[in-house]
């Protein structure tokens, strides 16, 4: 039944504030969700907990690390394998990708790179779920995670990976890794707390840092680069979007702030194009390639490099003002 539909079915009340709120509440499918922002909403709330457990240098550690290894299970599962095939890998290290990227609580693998591969089709027209530029900044930052219209995974997009039942699973059941990752925290915090009390850490104390805090910091790290890298920055390539290129999104996330380089050439498994675009999960990639975990790591083509090449000559030949 599509929107028409429902308004037929469901007439739309002339009068009365709180009939129309209800009418919304039930059929716009873009008005925020309790069910889908419930979630995003329990993990900023538990922020709160950082007030209760207090500081150690174990638990900011335990945070740090988290927010690496999940940005780059992310950055170089979620984004560059799974929504662009850029590099090749085993279906164990498939589903460890998927697995670590799904205890961020970004929902399951394939929505994830389902919903990418529509913004890329569609980057910053009408039809562009998330983008700044129709919609404003707090829409395309968080704003469409909230509406049930976004919640479902559009398996069509992604036949390539949805024929592996390991992925699905993790897709249908996404709250599973977040949930393991918050009770393995307590347990650890537990167990230092009683045999190792002169680090003074807890397992209330690591979920507050290592899960709530952690996992936050994620969340604002990738949802900047849906809008923060299509409003501000550098445009090397004239792509039909207004992605842009930020040295210090790129640091944040670990590379994905070269984001109009990667709306130029997507399948690039690099997307720092040059030695001084810091790509720290390319960087990362390319050891592992070393260790045979991954391989086939995508470059950019020579012709991309020419075009830029000679944009910059073009640019650097107008004379200022």
């Amino acid at each position: 039944m599509n929107m028409n539909d429902q308004q037929t079915a469901t007439p739309y009340p002339e009068k009365g504030f709180f009939r129309q709120l209800a009418w919304h509440m039930r059929n716009d499918e873009e008005n925020v969700s309790l069910a889908e922002s419930s979630p995003l909403m329990f993990m900023h709330l538990g922020l709160v907990t950082l007030l209760f457990f207090g500081f150690s240098w174990v638990a900011a550690g335990i945070a740090f690390l988290l927010y690496v290894v999940r940005v780059f299970a992310l950055t170089g599962g979620y984004h560059r394998y799974f929504s662009h095939n850029s590099f090749k890998t085993g279906r164990i290290s498939q589903f460890v990708l998927a697995f670590i990227g799904g205890t961020s609580a970004q929902l399951g693998p394939l929505w994830w790179a389902a919903h990418h591969r529509h913004h890329h089709q569609h980057s910053d027209t009408e039809l562009d779920i998330h983008s700044p530029v129709r919609r404003g900044f707090l829409w395309s930052h968080v704003g469409w995670l909230l509406c049930r219209k976004y919640a479902t995974t559009e398996l069509k997009r992604i036949p390539d990976f949805a024929r592996y039942p390991e992925l699905r699973f993790l897709d249908r059941f996404h709250a599973i890794p977040p949930l393991m990752l918050l009770a393995g925290l307590y347990l650890l915090g537990r167990y230092l707390d009683i045999h190792h009390p002169g680090l003074g850490t807890s397992g209330g104390q690591l979920v507050a840092w290592g899960f709530f805090l952690s996992t936050v910091l994620v969340y604002h790290a990738t949802f900047c680069i849906n809008s923060v890298t299509h409003m501000v920055g550098t445009r090397r390539f004239k792509t039909n979007d207004e992605s842009r290129n930020s040295m210090v999104l790129a640091l944040i996330t670990m590379g994905e702030g070269w984001h109009n380089n990667h709306h130029r050439y997507p399948v690039s498994t690099r997307q720092g194009f040059y030695w001084w675009e810091i790509d720290m999960t390319y960087y990362i990639l390319k050891v592992l390639s070393w260790m045979g975990i991954v391989w086939d790591l995508r470059p950019p083509s020579e012709q991309v490099y020419r075009e830029a090449e000679e944009l910059a000559a073009a640019e650097a030949a107008v004379p200022a003002n």
